[in-house]
This record gives structure tokens, C-alpha cells and sequence, in this order.
């Protein structure tokens, strides 16, 4: 390994310690230090994985890194710095979600967490709001965003995501898209290995298949359907972070009840005070299912390692598949028209979490005043989302 690559690591090691404040901070900050400072990258490099990690489903703060490190060392550096990007974090979700039932019930953690709910969903709200005053720009992405919000609050079905999410980019698409590119999709497509998309659609049909026919009293059952839920997921999640949430909850807490809206929003909480990607989110939800089933601490490592695996696995690897022909795939906007589709769509989405997490809330006119106050904090201040967590924890405490 070479000196440079050593040298890669170890900015990637401070950066992954130092990364708080989500996407926009995460980006940044790699502007700043493998840019400007490192020269790693150009600056057009990094704007340019920046966009086609919008392009793609899964974590974009992580194919961004991912995506540098390929240009950096190759596959081996990449590999490594993906590690070294989700395990700190996702290990720390792992070990709440197993002390998680040890403080539960105890009534200071319990008034902490009074706290702490409402300002996550807060926390959503801001996000929502921000995502909305972005893209929805025109009418039809107006209507997309009501549309799915609608449909998934009427629904509240897990399939409904992927339907959505293809009528959307289909729709804006087609609408904003120009006949004459038809020669130069044909040209990129060309140059795609139908092997490897065989494998990536592959791994999600084999997990879905297996889970089905296993006996649902085998203890193999459970560990199998989640990593095929988070895969799925990870597939389907476009935007970042903020789109996992409404992914997450739907499908976890209202369809399947693998764990209540308390403990979802106690440990989103928890990771918006942590450095490192939103995705490691998914650490805890899967301990959190498996000990709520009954699997143990051990059942609870694996399946905080089944869900980090499963929702980034999807990501990881189109960020590596199609790096390499980047250069054609930017050329085409029927690929970029299709994100202010899909990306309508997802506010909708948001939308929907917070009126679902909002909801349990019922009149406790506390709750809804911290949420109003989270989220005005956060538009008019530059406070970050770490240091709001803690003001909801210091809060907990003194009262």
C-alpha cells in the first residue's frame, strides 16, 4: 500500500470522528479536507460524485467517500474506507439497541426520552421542509410529493414505496426529456455487464425467496426476512438519510411492529447526536427487532450486522459498478430527469413520517412545542443536530 493510501486512511479515520451534521456537513467537510487541503480529488471530481451519488439509491455521504477512495487506491482502498466509515457508528447503535432494554424501563429514562421523541420528530420536520423548498419547484413535483403523501397515509404498506418511486422518476422523466438522446443511452448501455446486474437484482430475489420458504419458527427466519427488508429498502432510498426514516418506520413500526415508535425515535435520536452516516441507523433497528423476538445479545449483533450490510450492500456496489463509466452516464438526462421525480416523491414520504411519528403524540401540547421549537432552531440558527439532541437530553435531566 502506498504512502498516499496510508495517508487516505488515516484523513478517512479523522473524517469519519469528526463527520457530524448529516449530508450537507459530511460534503463539506470533504471539500475542505480531500479537496482543498489533500488534493485527493478536484474539485469537479467531488461534485461530480456528489451528483451521481444523488443519482443512485443508497447513502450518498458514503458513496461519496467510497467513490473517492476508488479514485484514490482502487477497489481495496474503497473497501477499507467503507469500513472504516460505518463501523464506529453502527457499533455504537449496536450496543444501545442491546442496553436499550436495561434503562427502559426505568422512570428517568423514561423522562429523558419525553424529551428527546418530539425533537426527533422535529428534527424530520426540518428536514422535510428543507427537502420540500428545494425540489418542489414545479407543479408536477408539487403533485407527486401530495400524491405519494396521500397514498402512503392511506396505504401504509411497504410496497407502495417502490411503485411510487418508479412512477415518479418515470413521470418527470418523460416529461422533461429530450427524443434525441435515444443514440446515446444505447451507447452507455452497451458498455453495461448484464452479469453484474443479474447478481445485484439476484442477491434481493435469492434473500426474499429463501425468507418465504423457510419455516417462520426457524430461528434462521427472522435474521433472513430482515436482511431482504433492508436490502430492498436499500435499493429503494433515494435522497440519503431523510428518506430512511419514513422507509424505516413505515415498514418496521406500522406494517410489521418489529419495535415501537418509542424506541425508533429513541435511537434516530441517538444517531443524530453521532458522527458518521444516517444509514448506521438501521444498527439499532435490527437489534432492537431481534431482542424484541426474543434472540438475545447475540441474536441482537447479528442482526445490527444483517440490517448495516443489507441496506448499504445495494449502494456500495452501483457506486462502484458505475464509476468507471461515469463519464458517459452524466451525459444523459433522462437519468437526471428522473431524480426531480423520485426526489417529489420522497418529500412526500417524509411528509407521511412525520405525521406518523407525530401522531402518538395525541394532546400532548409539550411535545408539539418542542418539535415547533426544534425545527425553528435549526431554520433560523446554525446550531447543528448533535448539539439540539443534547439540550433535549440536559432537559430530560433537570426536569
Amino acid at each position: 500500500m502506498s504512502r498516499r493510501e496510508l495517508l487516505f486512511i488515516r484523513d478517512s479515520i479523522i473524517y469519519t470522528f469528526t463527520s457530524f451534521g448529516g449530508p450537507q456537513a459530511h460534503i463539506a467537510i470533504l471539500l475542505r479536507e480531500f479537496v482543498e487541503k489533500r488534493k485527493y480529488i478536484s474539485e469537479e471530481e467531488l461534485m461530480e460524485l456528489l451528483a451521481l451519488s444523488q443519482l443512485l439509491p443508497g447513502p450518498s455521504s458514503t458513496q461519496t467517500l467510497v467513490g473517492i477512495a476508488w479514485k484514490v487506491g482502487g477497489l481495496r482502498l474503497a473497501i477499507i474506507t467503507f469500513l472504516i466509515w460505518i463501523l464506529p457508528s453502527a457499533t455504537v447503535m449496536c450496543l444501545a439497541a442491546i442496553s436499550y432494554e436495561m434503562f427502559a424501563g426505568r422512570a428517568k429514562f423514561a423522562e429523558v426520552l419525553r424529551f428527546i421523541q418530539p425533537i426527533a420528530v422535529g428534527i424530520v420536520a426540518y428536514a422535510t421542509y428543507t427537502f420540500a423548498t428545494k425540489f418542489l419547484q414545479s407543479k408536477v413535483s408539487v403533485m407527486l410529493a401530495v400524491g405519494s403523501l396521500i397514498v402512503t397515509l392511506i396505504l401504509e404498506n411497504p410496497y407502495a414505496f417502490p411503485i411510487l418511486i418508479l412512477l415518479g422518476g418515470i413521470i418527470s422523466s418523460a416529461m422533461e426529456t429530450q427524443p434525441q438522446e435515444n443514440e446515446l443511452r444505447t451507447r452507455l448501455f452497451a458498455n453495461v455487464n448484464p452479469n453484474k446486474v443479474a447478481y445485484f437484482i439476484g442477491i434481493l430475489l435469492f434473500f426474499a425467496v429463501l425468507g418465504a420458504i423457510i419455516n417462520q419458527t426457524s430461528p434462521f427466519s427472522l435474521p433472513i426476512r430482515l436482511f431482504e427488508n433492508f436490502y430492498r429498502n436499500g435499493i429503494l432510498i433515494f435522497g440519503g438519510g431523510q428518506v430512511l426514516v419514513p422507509l424505516m418506520y413505515t415498514e418496521f413500526v406500522g406494517v410489521k411492529h418489529y419495535l415501537s415508535s418509542s424506541e425508533f425515535l429513541s435511537g434516530y435520536a441517538l444517531q443524530q447526536a453521532l458522527p458518521g452516516p444516517t444509514f448506521s441507523f438501521t444498527s439499532f433497528l435490527g437489534g432492537i427487532t431481534l431482542g424484541n423476538k426474543g434472540y438475545g445479545i447475540g441474536g441482537q449483533i447479528i442482526g445490527s450486522i444483517v440490517a448495516v450490510i443489507g441496506i448499504n450492500l445495494p449502494g456500495l456496489i452501483l457506486i462502484l459498478f458505475i464509476v468507471p463509466f461515469w463519464d458517459d452516464l452524466k451525459k444523459i438526462t433522462l437519468i437526471k430527469n428522473s431524480l426531480s421525480g423520485i426526489n417529489s416523491v420522497a418529500v412526500g414520504f417524509m411528509a407521511t413520517a412525520f405525521i406518523l411519528l407525530a401522531r402518538p403524540f395525541g394532546t400532548d401540547w409539550l411535545a408539539y412545542v418542542l418539535m415547533l421549537g426544534t425545527g425553528l432552531l435549526l431554520y433560523f440558527t446554525k446550531i447543528k443536530t448533535p448539539v439540539v439532541i443534547i439540550i433535549g437530553i440536559v432537559l430530560g435531566l433537570i426536569f
